[in-house]
């Protein structure tokens, strides 16, 4: 009977591993496990993030509302302004490889594309609601989870598991019991001038807001967060100050200011500036497409405003609403998805005695997978360093050897 290869034990385990974890999972299934403290923070951060959009939506109803105000690219200005005055005037106070100067020399037309995805993401839904109705934009607006998730797999190589999907689905459908309260509430507002531009517009801000959210998971995990910030406040800046002034300078001439204006500006930009800077740490605690799901429940919050401040009809599918999407939030969160580096130490784990993956691996390896945050460049800089030093070594032990046979043969004769 032939033996047993160590690499056949190690498939023999994972495939039982594989078809016994679901089982086992619900056996060994514990709430204390599950509601960790992580979740919880990531929970409460989601929904401080969602808060912050509340506060975005109220100050602008009020600013169309009120002082029929219609100024997107102005108000978008104002917050990537904020951004740069503090995010790129730290890059600018930075030395050697995080200085804003090194970072343009390197990735400049990468930051120039974010940017201008960031600006066009924010104007274009903003500009759908003068064409389409608020239910559509609702709807359509959750086309931004299918394309996260999309471009999380083929980017940053996660890989979601059939729970995932399961509360993908249980978010949707409470963002359809939203949908359906304001129907039964009449507040099926907006235009109706042309729906097909209007949806396709949401459609088109959506797919954007994806690209930078994924592009902005990727560069806070492997970069920095300042970094992002300060580049994206920087070319945010520049795009915005030109499109404001080809696109609104009619409707910024005809603004009568006041100290209400003033002040529901500054309130939509700090919340949108406050936005942007802690949404790129629940990134790094969890992911982006976390991240939007937890943030479906801002048009709730809106709602629940809109209710003591617009006289809104409220109803019960309004808290159902709520419900539903924070079970599927929870439920998405309480098995995180496995990216690529997760899913290659989780299988070479199940061989611990004696079957390793990949038996050369070495120290320096393991080092160099320890830092994921360092550029490729660095790290191919850094190996060329190691090999030249072990050549050195490698020479001057060679040297050492001869002179010590060159004694031995003088000492013989």
């Amino acid at each position: 009977m032939a033996a047993k290869q160590p690499g056949e034990d190690c498939m023999d385990g994972r495939s039982e591993a594989q078809r016994g974890g679901f089982l086992l999972r619900i056996r060994e299934f514990k709430p204390k496990e599950v509601f960790t403290w992580q979740l919880l923070k990531t929970l409460a951060m989601g929904q401080g993030l969602a808060g912050l959009i509340c506060g975005t939506a109220v100050s602008s109803q009020y600013l169309a509302a009120e002082f029929h105000l219609n100024t997107p690219m102005l108000q978008s200005f104002l917050n990537y302004t904020l951004l740069c005055a503090t995010y790129t005037s730290m890059m600018i106070c930075r030395r050697g490889d995080g200085n804003i100067l090194q970072i343009l020399r390197r990735r400049w037309w990468r930051y120039l594309l974010l940017g201008l995805v960031d600006v066009e993401a924010n104007y274009t839904v903003v500009k759908a609601y003068q064409y389409t109705t608020l239910t559509s934009v609702q709807m359509l607006d959750c086309f931004i989870i299918p394309v996260l998730m999309i471009l999380s797999w083929w980017i940053l190589k996660t890989r979601y598991r059939l729970i995932h999907y399961v509360a993908v689905c249980l978010c949707l459908l409470g963002v359809g019991a939203m949908v359906g309260a304001d129907l039964l509430a009449g507040r099926d507002q907006g235009s109706t001038s042309n729906i097909l531009l209007g949806d396709g517009l949401v459609l088109l801000s959506a797919a954007l807001y994806a690209v930078s959210n994924v592009s902005q998971e990727y560069t806070v995990k492997n970069l920095s967060r300042v970094e992002f910030l300060g580049m994206v406040g920087l070319f945010g800046t520049v795009i915005s100050t030109v499109q404001m002034v080809i696109l609104e300078r009619n409707e910024l001439s005809n603004i009568i200011w006041s100290w209400q204006v003033g002040l529901l500006l500054a309130a939509y930009a700090l919340c949108m500036y406050a936005l942007y800077s802690f949404m790129p740490i629940v990134m790094k605690l969890s992911s982006a497409t976390s991240v939007n799901l937890s943030l479906l429940t801002a048009d709730l919050f809106s709602l629940f405003c809109g209710i003591f401040l617009f006289q809104y009809n409220f109803s019960g599918l309004y808290l159902v609403s709520l419900v539903v999407i924070l079970i599927g939030f929870i439920v998405f969160n309480a098995v995180p998805p496995p990216t690529a580096a997760a899913v290659s130490s989780s299988s070479s784990s199940i061989c611990e005695e004696g079957c390793y993956e990949n038996p050369g691996a070495t120290e320096d390896d393991s080092n160099r997978d320890e830092d994921p945050g360092r550029i490729p460049a660095e790290v191919e800089e850094e190996d060329e360093e190691r090999r030249a030093d072990k050549t050195d070594s490698s020479q001057s032990f060679r040297e050492e050897t001869d002179g010590d046979r060159s004694v031995e043969q003088s000492t013989k004769m």
